[in-house]
């Protein structure tokens, strides 16, 4: 094996190649300031482009890593708290479902399988029995089924509390969203920034134009 190979060998060179080029555009752009054709609008409009990047990829990810975490926080709190106040039960079907109905009052077509609403009965956290019409699925709907209920701590019907993963799951997506959002503020103010930049360097070259313009080929002027 050629010694060209080893530790040092082409692998190496090709990693230094990409690390050489930045640092020479780094180092080109930080003498372009210093050159006589750099205009004001430019050395603005690299700093706006630096404070965007700076924006964009490290405060709108701070942005969204705080807005998820709090989120998350919240969110597990109404956890605990949902699955303390509600509290799991089964619910027995008294009748069989009126043909065709589901909850919202639609007619069910033919082979529909989704829920149903039957009357049925449970029991509540105090011992006692409740009745009433309840949404089930089709398959759950005959007399004498039993399926699972939620209920608060009176014995009223509720919705399944929320699982600690699915809060994290929403905590995550806000998150997200904040984050998306801040970066998107920063490239918009930064795009309205370099379109005012422009609209000066426009108006300062009319100007400029304006006063060499009637001048511009006449003899003796260097036309």
């Amino acid at each position: 094996m050629r010694a060209a190979d080893g530790p040092r060998g082409p692998a190496t060179e090709a990693r230094r190649v990409p690390s050489a080029r930045a640092r020479r555009t780094a180092s080109g752009v930080w003498r372009w300031r210093h050159s006589p054709l750099c205009r004001p609008t430019d050395r603005a409009e690299a700093w706006v482009a630096l404070v965007a990047l700076v924006l964009i990829g490290v405060a709108a990810p701070a942005v969204g890593l705080v807005t998820g975490l709090r989120a998350n926080a919240s969110l597990q709190r109404e956890v605990v708290e949902q699955h303390r106040e509600r509290h799991a039960t089964t619910g027995t079907v008294l009748r069989p479902a009126r043909e065709g109905s589901r909850p919202g009052g639609a007619q069910a077509g033919a082979g529909y399988a989704g829920p149903v609403t039957v009357p049925a009965s449970w029991t509540a956290p105090d011992g006692s029995a409740r009745t009433g019409r309840v949404a089930t699925v089709r398959g759950s709907a005959e007399p004498g089924d039993t399926f699972p209920l939620w209920t608060d701590d009176r014995g009223r019907l509720v919705n399944r509390p929320v699982t600690a993963s699915t809060a994290t799951a929403q905590a995550a997506l806000t998150g997200f969203g904040a984050g998306a959002v801040s970066a998107g503020l920063a490239h918009c103010v930064r795009l309205l920034v370099v379109r005012r930049l422009m609209r000066r360097r426009y108006e300062r070259l009319d100007r400029a134009w304006a006063k060499v313009g009637p001048e511009w080929g006449r003899a003796g002027t260097g036309g």
